[in-house]
């Protein structure tokens, strides 16, 4: 089987889907299939994240163009589909009757791209559907992308901030420390806590699931804890549950006195495949010191910030608003070394469950896959595309 590695095509994406280190442990995965594999990588593939084509042919992969990727039986990408946005027509035209594309897709909130996929006659599997169970965590790419965009997130908040996160006493005298509120503590939240501790900052953060409150204590963060009723705020698989309107807007007036003493906010409340909820007002804007920062990481699904802009920077009464969308690629090596071991471990899994005829019994093949023999076969994306459920999954 030739396994091809896709150069990313989607503007500021400087991640890569393989590294040369994951190729002799995903050769050594896929050692069930018949022949075992083959690693073709597009030329320049890994250049943005630090890997030359050098180091790709010395770990045993052969350097391809582009058009001898798309001939490969399986390709292997960062983005596909929905989530490659309009650079996802030129591939589009290269999918061929059998071909298995396996990489984040973005399913639930651009079907019609998964369905165009599906109509090619493309295996499409949704690396953002990866059930949250113990034995699929090491192939978990929402958090091993969310962990380092959570870090990045602080990164960019202290540069922009016109003052120091740490406290520091010094002859001229004693610098008080900044103030960080995480809003959202899932991956993203826990490590931006870890993080501006690390830096010196004095760290708060809410979540609407009060289970995570001795996570953000573990890391010396003061749990913010609100008088609200979160008994269902809680989904299947630990993510956070979309609440009513009434519930989101008790929960913006009990924040306001908490964002406003805030020398940092850094959001990062997200709903899987739904607009982000709204959890900064403009009004709570105008409450905060000038000179303040906000970075909204839920700005390319509507923004936790009212006023928030995707990849953009936004000044409100002296408060600077900041709404980037792609945060892991800044940290291109580490991301797409993390993403490598995700994919791979993936690829090694499907391989030990007889790939490509695979049951549909096994639960993380059966919960990633969108598109099979001509059409969605994903419950929620047929749903999110219009379609009527399928009678039976194909295995």
């Amino acid at each position: 089987m030739k396994v091809a590695v896709a150069k990313e095509t989607f503007p500021g994406e400087r991640r890569v889907a393989l590294v040369p280190a994951a190729i002799a442990p995903l050769k050594k995965a896929c050692g069930e299939l018949p022949g075992g594999i083959e690693i073709l990588v597009e030329s320049g593939a890994g250049a943005s994240a630090g890997f030359s084509d050098a180091a790709y042919r010395e770990a045993g992969a052969e350097i391809v163009s582009r058009d001898a990727v798309f001939a490969a039986d399986c390709v292997l990408a960062i983005r596909t589909a929905g989530a490659c946005g309009d650079s996802w027509c030129a591939d589009r035209d290269r999918i061929r009757p059998g071909l298995v594309i396996i990489g984040l897709c973005d399913p639930l909130s651009t079907p019609d791209a998964c369905r165009e996929a599906a109509e090619k006659g493309a295996t499409l599997f949704s690396l953002e559907l990866v059930p949250r169970i113990t034995r699929a965590q090491s192939m978990d790419v929402l958090s091993s992308q969310a962990n380092i965009a959570g870090y990045r997130a602080v990164l960019v908040a202290a540069t922009a901030l016109p003052r120091i996160l740490p406290m520091m006493t010094t002859a001229a005298g004693t610098v008080t420390p900044a103030k960080a509120l995480i809003l959202g503590a899932g991956v993203a939240g826990l490590q931006a806590i870890a993080t501006a501790k690390r830096l010196g900052a004095q760290v708060s953060a809410y979540d609407v699931r009060p289970a995570v409150k001795e996570q953000v204590q573990s890391l010396g963060a003061k749990f913010v804890e609100l008088p609200l009723e979160t008994g269902t705020s809680e989904a299947a698989g630990g993510y956070a549950k979309a609440m009513g309107e009434d519930f989101y807007a008790k929960q913006r007036e009990l924040l306001g006195k908490v964002v406003a003493d805030s020398d940092i906010v850094i959001c990062t409340a997200l709903i899987p495949g739904q607009k982000a909820p709204v959890l900064v007002t403009r009004e709570m804007v105008a409450r905060m010191r000038p000179g303040s920062v906000i970075v909204d990481m839920a700005a390319e699904r509507g923004g936790n910030c009212e006023g928030s802009a995707p990849d953009d920077t936004v000044i409100l009464d002296g408060v600077t608003i900041l709404g980037p969308t792609n945060l892991a690629a800044e940290v291109p090596f580490h991301t797409s070394q993390l993403f490598a071991k995700n994919v791979a471990t993936f690829l090694g899994h499907l391989a030990k469950c007889g790939f490509p005829d695979v049951s549909a019994d096994d639960e993380i093949y059966r919960d990633t896959l969108v598109a099979k023999g001509g059409q969605l076969v994903h419950p929620k994306v047929r749903e999110r595309a219009g379609l009527p459920p399928l009678e039976a999954s194909p295995a």
